[in-house]
């Protein structure tokens, strides 16, 4: 098992220290940003989705076209449009990509988001529907005859794509959510499944629930793991920590201020969220490095939970979780372009050196 790193890429720089300003279509900050992840070494980078944000497919394809290696990863929220002509637009962009992309589903656990973009289904249903939804994309991906399908939500007869994705057989699929309607959804069809930053026995327990899913499946030892981190880095441990509190106290006034989180619900609907306010409730620092500042001051606004220390303590714990079976990593900073290059300049290789050295080891023996 080896290692992954992904990074983030936003339509405008903003995060919890810095306040959204300008064109909401930033094209110089999107190219900036994701040549840095390029430069700093990264797999892939994200392009997230809200019911607010700009078109993430358009952003990818931007995205592509100012780099050369880096992969994207496209989230991607069923139900807004027909899987068949999803299935076509993500193949689309894996040729222009090169073969790079890769999608995230994502099928939303806020019924008040939902409802923005005009979906009044329930949560349970929205992953009956993102069950069905992969299934006829997939199809559309691999099959060789036009086909029809009639299920719950879709009905199609007689399609027959002219485009397949480069990568065979399909992109890779990413998907997240925590409810046990999710992890059945995940066990049949993510290659890779998306957590949090929770403490190392959260993961080891989530772990062990999408693996019991995926064996139904007959895919318990295909699925890969990806957690999501916020590093705060610095040359001392001290230093890190006093970069920490120096970040949360700029974050108060912004998190206040800024639409993206001011939008929010006092208490979040979806799983994840909740189980990251329930490791924020054990206290500011879980484990040993696993701060949960932002985490208690956003409610848990997504990936907003930090590993804290000098490059090499932040290494040591990632490849702790690794050990629990995380090969991928989604990791992002408060200053996103800063900490993209500090990542790739710091952090980076020490795992991947780590990495390098076992597998050799392991080789060997």
């Amino acid at each position: 098992m080896s290692v992954e790193f992904i990074g983030y890429v936003s339509h405008q720089e903003s995060s919890e220290i810095h306040l959204p300003e300008g064109a909401a279509v930033n094209p110089p900050w999107i190219a900036t940003v994701a040549q840095a992840h390029e430069y700093g070494g990264f797999d892939r980078v994200l392009i997230a989705h809200s019911s607010a944000s700009p078109d993430g497919l358009q952003i990818a394809s931007f995205v592509a076209h100012q780099t050369q290696r880096l992969g994207i990863l496209l989230a991607h929220r069923p139900g807004f449009i027909a899987p068949t002509l999803a299935a076509r637009q993500l193949a689309t962009l894996d040729h222009f990509s090169a073969g790079r992309a890769a999608v995230h589903i994502i099928s939303g656990g806020d019924d008040v988001e939902q409802q923005r973009d005009g979906d009044w289904l329930t949560h349970d249903e929205r992953y009956r529907r993102t069950d069905e939804y992969l299934d006829i994309v997939k199809r559309a991906w691999t099959s060789n005859a036009p086909f029809d399908h009639e299920g719950a939500f879709y009905r199609v007869a007689g399609h027959r794509s002219q485009v397949r994705p480069l990568q065979q057989p399909h992109l890779p699929v990413y998907f997240g959510g925590s409810s046990e309607a999710a992890i059945a959804v995940a066990g049949k069809h993510a290659d890779v499944f998306a957590l949090w930053g929770e403490s190392l026995d959260a993961v080891r327990e989530t772990i062990a629930r999408v693996r019991a899913a995926a064996a139904v499946h007959g895919r318990a030892q295909q699925i890969r793991f990806s957690l999501s981190l916020r590093p705060i880095l610095a040359p001392t441990e001290d230093a890190a920590w006093a970069r920490a509190e120096s970040i949360l106290a700029r974050a108060q006034e912004v998190v206040a201020r800024s639409p993206n989180f001011t939008r929010r619900p006092k208490d979040p609907q979806n799983e994840g969220s909740k189980r990251l306010l329930a490791e924020a409730a054990k206290g500011k620092v879980v484990d040993t490095r696993l701060w949960t500042g932002i985490t208690a001051l956003t409610r848990a606004a997504g990936n907003s939970t930090a590993l804290v220390g000098t490059p090499q303590q932040v290494a040591d714990a990632l490849l702790e979780y690794r050990k629990l079976g995380v090969s991928t990593f989604l990791i992002r900073g408060f200053d996103p372009l800063e900490d993209a290059l500090a990542y790739g300049r710091d952090l980076l290789p020490l795992v991947r050196a780590a990495v390098a050295k076992e597998e050799a080891a392991l080789r060997a023996a």
